[in-house]
Parts: C-alpha cells; sequence; structure tokens
C-alpha cells in the first residue's frame, strides 16, 4: 500500500509531527503486568490470543500498534477488570507512521480484503529490506542514521500483516517498469524480486504485473488502495505528498473498484506475473 509518497508504506517523515511512543510502552506494561499475574509466558500466553510470540513481545516492549483483536482477546483472557480496555484508548499514533496514515492504518489491520494498484514505487508491504533502506537513504530532507532505522523497524512490523492474517486477501498490481528503474542498484533490485516472489507463494497473496506497453489501462489517474472491513464496508485511500485522504463516499469507492476490477483484467496473470519477475531477475 503506498503510505507515504516516495516511500510507500505510511512513515512519519523528516520535520513532521513527532510521533509520540510513551502510551505505547505503557499499554505493553500493563499487558505484561497481567500475563504475568497469570502466570503465563509469552510462550503461552500467543497462542491464546491468536497471534506469534515475536507480535506479543513487540506489544509487549511498545514498538507495535496492538490490533483490536488482540486487545480484546487479552482482555478476556487476562481477566483484566477492563485494564487493557482502558489503556488501549489512549494509543492514537504508531510510531514510525506518518500522522495522515495512522486511520488506514487502523482499517488495514482488521481488512479482510485489501487491494493495491502502485505505479510509483513498490507497496510498503512488498518491500525488502534493503529496498525500504534505498528508499529511506534518499529522502528529502534527509533522515539521519537513528530516523532510518525507526522507520525501517516501523515498515519490516507492518508487513507481518500478511503472514499473521492469512484469512486477509491481499491483492497487488504493479506496474513493470518499477522493477526496469533498479531503485537502489542491480544487487537491491534482485533482492527486491526474490523477496516479491517469496511473498507471492503465500495463498493469501496474488500479485500481478502491468506490461509496461499497455493500450488501454484503466489506472492512469494514479495509484488506489481499497480495503473491505470485516463488517463488509468498503473504503479507500489516496496519496499526495506530505498528505492522504480516507474515501468514504461510497460513489468515489465504487469508482476505484470498478477501475481496480479492470486493471485486474489487463494486468498478467498471476502465474504470469510470477514467470515475468523469474525472468527480469535472470535478466539483471
Amino acid at each position: 500500500m503506498t503510505d507515504g509518497v516516495g516511500m510507500a508504506g505510511g512513515t512519519a517523515r523528516s520535520g513532521g509531527e513527532p510521533e509520540p511512543t510513551e502510551s505505547l510502552r505503557t499499554f505493553g506494561e500493563v499487558v505484561k503486568v497481567f500475563r504475568k499475574r497469570a502466570l503465563l509466558t509469552q510462550e503461552q500466553f500467543a497462542p491464546r490470543v491468536q497471534y506469534s510470540v515475536p507480535t506479543v513481545a513487540s506489544i509487549e516492549q511498545g514498538r507495535r500498534f496492538p490490533p483490536l483483536p488482540f486487545v480484546e482477546r487479552s482482555e478476556i483472557v487476562l481477566d483484566a477488570f477492563g485494564a487493557i480496555r482502558a489503556a488501549a484508548k489512549h494509543l492514537s499514533r504508531r510510531p514510525g507512521i506518518a500522522s495522515w496514515f495512522q486511520q488506514w492504518a487502523r482499517l488495514e489491520m482488521e481488512a479482510i480484503n485489501l487491494y493495491t494498484y502502485e505505479c510509483r514505487l513498490l507497496p510498503g508491504l512488498l518491500q525488502s529490506e534493503s529496498y525500504a533502506r534505498a528508499l529511506f537513504l534518499n529522502q528529502l530532507p534527509l533522515f539521519d542514521d537513528e530516523q532510518i532505522e525507526r522507520q525501517l523497524a516501523a515498515r519490516m512490523e507492518r508487513q507481518q500483516l500478511l503472514r499473521e492474517r492469512i484469512n486477509t486477501g491481499y491483492s497487488f498490481i504493479l506496474e513493470e517498469h518499477l522493477f526496469l528503474r533498479r531503485t537502489g542498484g542491480t544487487q537491491v533490485t534482485r533482492e527486491a524480486i526474490d523477496h516479491i516472489l517469496e511473498l507471492a507463494e503465500l495463498r493469501n497473496v496474488e500479485i500481478q504485473i502491468m506490461p509496461q506497453v499497455r493500450e488501454s489501462h484503466a489506472g492512469l489517474d494514479g495509484p488506489i488502495q481499497l480495503l473491505e472491513t470485516p463488517d463488509h464496508k468498503w473504503y479507500g485511500y489516496s496519496e499526495g505528498q506530505k498528505c492522504g485522504h480516507l474515501q468514504v463516499d461510497p460513489a468515489v469507492v465504487s469508482v476505484l473498484q470498478m477501475r481496480y476490477a479492470k486493471m485486474r483484467s489487463q494486468a498478467h496473470t498471476p502465474e504470469d506475473s510470477v514467470s515475468l519477475l523469474r525472468q527480469m531477475r535472470g535478466a539483471l
């Protein structure tokens, strides 16, 4: 999903509004206290709330925003007297995530379907670590080393959605020229393609490549992001430089859905897309 023009990962920019983490650390401590009160290790607690041990550890350390199901399941499993729910009410931002992307990021964590068309750069959910680092190194105004590491950590954490939410369908349509540009250099591009080929093997991830030469194209107005919530409401999201807009008007969302559906028929099939990626990888 593009979530920050030039970086496609909703990452906070230099000089922008600070992203506080104190509330996340406090929430994590509350969960840890009640977990220990229940005499549970992280390894015992994780399956009870249906999340991985690394995810539980990240939340307790204040490094990851807790998904809503985690909050509810933790409250019930740990019999926390409403304390965990109360602590969650004070969580308003995710560290390393741009302020304008916060609302979409919350919806993204609960989506049952997530669709992304990108023509500028690889979406944040698909970026290899070296590709994301190359983007951050070229960000203007320049990031310092600490900012780069913080943004990179946020990007990699967010990517766990693809593997943890196995019942969520992820569809990506990517322009062929994104790989021909060789952002970051040849080796970075190789690693980016290898990473996407690995993700394409996941049963809940579908990747299609839009041919570089295409006489008709339904996505000429720019990137498209769509998601479906558990109660079957659809939202769209559009983004410019240092701004983002959540699309809630059903008429607007309907147009985006129509365009995305058309692009699915215009792009290579998932199978042909994988073959094309392997060909491009071999040509590097």
